[in-house]
């Protein structure tokens, strides 16, 4: 049986997007306060933990020294759309996890960004073991 744990984390940014119709509203400056879900999925170990909660905490310190309160065009070398900004997270997520005791017992990563209330981008890796 596998068990998905998640811990949620914030930052406020601005950009701008690239590639869009002439006078869509996203192609202007505009900022957002993100909301980010990291979802790790695997098997528990002996106390019952996919992974220490605490153990993320390092993700809150990656946000807010890349992504918090910055222009997130001249912080990341991708278009900064949510979808993007998931993906690169997730990356990251997997990168951080090949060096951790619990590799072999995590099944998948996921990275939800949210821009508004109302609408979120997730990006999923399925990790091979």
């Amino acid at each position: 049986m596998s068990l998905t744990v998640s811990k949620q984390f914030g930052f406020s940014a601005s950009h701008t997007l690239s590639g869009l119709p002439d006078g869509h509203k996203c192609s202007r400056l505009h900022g957002h306060s993100y909301r980010v879900r990291v979802d790790i999925t695997g098997e528990r170990d002996a106390v019952g933990f996919v992974i220490d909660y605490g153990e993320l905490d390092w993700v809150r310190d990656l946000i807010e020294t890349s992504l918090d309160h910055r222009h997130l065009n001249e912080a990341v070398d991708f278009n900064p759309t949510a979808e993007n900004i998931a993906e690169w997270l997730c990356f990251r997520v997997d990168e951080w996890i090949d060096g951790r005791p619990e590799a072999d017992r995590i099944s998948s990563i996921g990275v939800a960004v949210s821009e508004t209330q109302a609408t979120w981008a997730t990006s999923t890796l399925e990790r091979r073991r």
